[in-house]
């Protein structure tokens, strides 16, 4: 499959970067990841998604080029982080990361609008190099 790298700045605004970026985050805590979730969403395990989350969360605020597997990944997460109250933040979402839940829901839709054709290859597969 080939893979176009593209940087935050040409498919998304600063404030749905930021959103990615502070998601990545919660897998630090308060999130609560087991070793198949992390699996599900393209990692080797609990472990691989702490280590990858660091340099992935540096792309998005330096601007820095993405690969659509990575992209498809950072998405995941951030779903899941912030829908999920057994596996994410969940109810503490806003306490945590300081963005309100209903603005939260808008930009995350925005960023699936906007990043579909990016990760369209990984629709209904675990995002994987």
């Amino acid at each position: 499959m080939s893979e176009s790298m593209a940087r935050p700045s040409t498919l998304l605004d600063p404030s749905e970067t930021a959103l990615l970026a502070r998601s990545l985050v919660e897998w630090i805590g308060p999130a609560r990841c087991s070793d198949q979730l992390a699996v599900g969403m393209g990692f080797a395990d609990f472990r691989d998604l702490i280590d990858q989350t660091h340099g992935m969360a540096r792309a998005l605020r330096d601007d820095l080029p993405i690969a659509p597997v990575d992209w498809a990944r950072i998405l995941l997460s951030a779903e899941i982080v912030f829908v999920s109250d057994l596996a994410g933040s969940g109810v503490e979402w806003s306490t945590t990361t300081g963005f309100l839940d209903g603005e939260t829901l808008t930009t995350l839709r925005s960023v699936q609008r906007k990043l579909g054709r990016t990760v369209r290859s990984y629709y209904g597969r675990t995002p994987s190099a």
